[in-house]
């Protein structure tokens, strides 16, 4: 019987004769210098990058500081019209300030809002708060990601817990990926928070939400953030519903049937207090003539997201229970009717500026028109009138910046908008839909005669500013 517990002989275990040493050639130096030079630019460059975004933070800083001394508003001499709906409390020297920064940081680094309001404050806290995480971040340790982790995590510690948690949460950062530093991060904070749990996940639930992105291919995102009990439940009903419907004869995989479930659960289904009986959600659709006689494929157009298949929009406007009457030129786009056209904002000309708009046309913004304000560029009591090239959708925020800092508009007649800062530079914004209306040319003599409609694509479009984004 063989013994396997016997130690071969050391000639045995290594072979006849060691290993030949492996020589290099001259050819496989250079291809390794050559590598080892390149490997180091790559390394250096991201260095430099690095430096770059603590650099930009002290800029940020340093001009928050001058805005903040300043605090010259630009704010017009005249009362502000009061805005919709709502008690008008006029902003502060330093609060307009502050939001005309935001405006002017979004714009010039083509920035969302949200994401113009976070540099501002990360910068801040990187100058005056984190002065570790800073150098890190100078001398390229770590990257602007791996900061953006640290903060997120920082800013749900006590001031008095900032320091041990950023000298602790940097040790051998510089060897972490970004989810590993965060894997670190998240566990350092649940350890080192003064607070139980249960009140932070009691304050967390203040910041709960629901949200729509739109995706590639006419698809789009549904997300939530809620509790984890009920997002678990929520995931076991629609499991168990689905995993009943996978029969032996069901063409739909198991995921096809979770998503079904759970939006046939959404668009349909009624709380436990009856709310949701009889309501239904509102699409929007702008579609084709030719799509919609099944003479094109031209993919139509759902207001906020973008291009859908003909099929859908079709399918969409078959079943659609009112209509809104958008007449697309099939050639050129042009709207060659919007129903009745009316100087005075009605509600068809509402709905124009719409589809027209899209979102909030100040610059960096992406709220909703449904979500805005109409407001006049010219304003109404300066003389502006209630006309489509002199109306816009703002959000309330934008409304007030417009209105309350040094921010001026003027609209062109395709719809651009362009913006000049207080520091005089300028954007431009552009409208979702290059559409335009029927205008209608009526005779001011003392004979009233039929209105004549002038041709809507004989008005020039033209792009004197280019968008920054």
């Amino acid at each position: 019987m063989e013994n396997n517990d016997e130690v071969p002989p050391l000639e045995d275990a290594a072979g006849s004769s060691p290993p030949e040493p492996l020589t290099l050639t001259a050819a496989m130096v250079a291809r390794n210098d050559t590598q080892l030079r390149l490997l180091d630019a790559v390394k250096e460059h991201d260095r430099a990058i690095c430096a770059a975004h603590a650099a930009r933070a002290a800029a940020v800083d340093e001009i928050i500081h001058w805005t903040r001394a300043a605090a010259e508003t630009g704010r017009p001499t005249t009362t502000p019209t009061p805005l919709r709906g709502r008690e008008y409390v006029e902003w502060s020297s330093q609060k307009a300030a502050d939001e005309g920064l935001v405006a002017e940081l979004a714009c010039l680094l083509t920035l969302p809002e949200n994401t113009a309001r976070n540099l501002i404050c990360h910068s801040q806290l990187l100058q005056h708060r984190l002065p570790a995480t800073r150098d890190a971040l100078s001398r390229g340790d770590i990257s602007y990601r791996h900061v953006e982790v640290l903060l997120e995590n920082v800013l749900a510690l006590p001031d008095e817990a900032w320091r041990a948690f950023e000298d602790e949460v940097l040790l051998d950062s510089e060897t972490l990926t970004v989810p590993q530093f965060k894997k670190r991060a998240i566990k350092l904070r649940e350890l080192t928070h003064p607070e139980s749990i249960k009140v932070r996940h009691e304050r967390a639930l203040a910041d709960r939400c629901f949200y729509v992105t739109a995706g590639r291919d006419g698809m789009g995102y549904l997300e939530m953030t809620l509790s984890n009990e009920d997002a678990n439940a929520i995931a076991d009903r629609v499991e168990a519903m689905a995993k009943k419907l996978n029969v032996a004869d069901e063409p739909r995989t198991l995921p096809q049937l979770r998503t079904d479930v759970a939006a046939d659960l959404l668009l349909q289904g009624v709380t436990s207090t009856g709310l949701g009986a009889g309501i239904r959600g509102n699409v929007y659709v702008t579609v084709p003539v030719l799509t919609l006689m099944g003479k094109s494929e031209e993919p139509g157009t759902l207001e906020g997201v973008g291009p859908i298949d003909p099929e859908t929009a079709r399918r969409i406007a078959g079943t659609a229970t009112s209509f809104t009457r958008i007449l697309i030129h099939p050639e050129t786009g042009a709207v060659l009717s919007v129903g009745r056209t009316k100087y005075k904002v009605p509600k068809d000309l509402r709905r124009w500026l719409q589809l027209r708009d899209g979102t909030c046309r100040a610059a960096g913004c992406n709220r909703r028109v449904q979500d805005c304000d109409i407001d006049h560029t010219i304003p109404w009591a300066n003389g502006g009138e209630t006309i489509f090239t002199n109306l816009a959708h703002l959000c309330r925020r934008s409304h007030r910046v417009k209105h309350e800092t040094g921010w001026q508009v003027e609209q062109n007649q395709d719809g651009s908008l362009r913006w000049t800062s207080p520091a005089g530079k300028h954007y431009a914004t552009h409208p979702a839909a290059r559409i335009r209306p029927t205008i209608p040319k009526t005779d001011t003599g003392p004979t009233r005669t039929k209105p004549v409609y002038l041709d809507p694509w004989s008005i020039p479009v033209t792009h004197n500013d280019p968008a920054p984004f």
